[in-house]
């Protein structure tokens, strides 16, 4: 399973926190990989000015808003979930 955190705190849902994950849990759907992939709201990820932070399970702090959700997830999600068995 691969856990993709969303930050909630004050910077990132200004920036739109809510809609970064209702748009990671859409393509979730949308690939079929409710299965394999769970995105979380959690606070505070230690990088508010880069908002809205994302983090795929224990890797880097990245900026992801709700118009480069689509391309984040093709780029960094879509890989480590592989090809279905």
């Amino acid at each position: 399973m691969i856990i993709i955190n969303v930050c909630i705190g004050s910077a990132c849902h200004i920036k739109g926190s809510y809609n970064v994950i209702n748009s990671l849990q859409q393509l979730t759907e949308e690939y079929g990989l409710t299965d394999r992939v769970d995105t979380r709201a959690a606070f505070c990820l230690g990088h508010c000015t880069q908002a809205v932070s994302v983090r795929i399970g224990d890797g880097e702090v990245q900026s992801v808003s709700g118009a480069t959700a689509r391309d984040f997830f093709a780029k960094q999600v879509l890989p480590l979930v592989g090809p279905r068995a």
